[in-house]
């Protein structure tokens, strides 16, 4: 397989990223957090070459195909929000996660050929697929916040504690995330209802339905930080539960459809 060379390139150097990292965690006097974000970086350029190589050029909604493509633009956003606010314990999580998914797409996933696309539908499809990414590292960021805040109320802050920023920062960090998310989301199910001509013959109408149910949810957590100043526990809790009825939208009826069923979606 000539992509087997650049994947196991990439997913070394993700492992690298996140062990480089990691390293503040252990203890290590020297933070080598530029030379992670480098190392990573060159592994999310290794990645979407072969994404581009994999599939023509095209995209390629198959399970493993679309879980490899977001993994890959979650990466990308992960470094970006790094330029700004230097959370590495997202890379922590997000880089072997994407190797892993990388893995799963080149080496174990059945090849595909990607689906011809109307540029309406492409344009869709892009904005969903931001909008997934960008909600996907803030219920990554609710998980550290989580484990932040409840170090900080045993008053035993640990290793990863020190390594993020202040519990306002990542807290305010979150919801600028789940914000811009919440605006793509929105545009998403717009485009979608502008766009998709069939919902019910493309299997669709869970995905619809669920996706709906995932903007109300993350609506819901914004107005409450608005209104009522929602936070902590709270925040987290929502931000998982939106953040796990999208990922059943996005690819639940794709895993049952395509992985167990074995039929395609439209």
């Amino acid at each position: 397989m000539p992509l087997t060379l650049p994947s196991i390139l990439a997913i070394a150097l993700y492992a690298g990223g996140a062990a480089l990292l990691a390293a503040p965690l252990t203890g290590c006097p020297r933070s080598p957090r530029r030379l992670g974000l480098a190392t990573a970086t060159v592994a999310v350029l290794l990645h979407a070459a072969v994404l581009l190589g994999a599939h023509g050029g095209r995209l390629d909604l198959h399970f493993f195909a679309a879980l490899s493509l977001v993994a890959c633009v979650v990466a990308a956003l992960t470094l970006l929000v790094n330029l700004s606010r230097p959370v590495a314990g997202l890379g922590v999580i997000v880089f072997p996660l994407a190797a892993l998914l990388l893995a799963l797409d080149v080496f174990l996933a059945p090849p595909t050929v990607p689906r011809p696309m109307d540029w309406q539908i492409q344009l869709h499809v892009v904005i969903a697929l931001l909008a997934y990414s960008v909600l996907s590292i803030a219920a990554v960021l609710a998980l550290l916040l989580a484990v932040q805040e409840r170090a900080l109320r045993a008053r035993r802050p640990g290793m990863l504690v020190r390594a993020l920023p202040p519990l306002t920062q990542t807290e305010a960090l979150l919801f600028r995330l789940i914000g811009a998310g919440f605006a793509l989301l929105t545009l998403t199910l717009l485009s979608g209802f502008l766009f998709i001509a069939n919902i019910r013959a493309q299997h669709l109408v869970h995905t619809t339905v669920l996706s709906v149910v995932a903007w109300l949810i993350f609506g819901a957590l914004l107005w409450g930080r608005w209104r009522h100043g929602w936070r902590g526990r709270s925040a987290v809790n929502l931000t998982l539960i939106g953040m796990a009825v999208l990922g059943l939208a996005f690819f639940g009826s794709k895993f049952v459809l395509e992985v167990i069923l074995q039929r395609t979606m439209g």
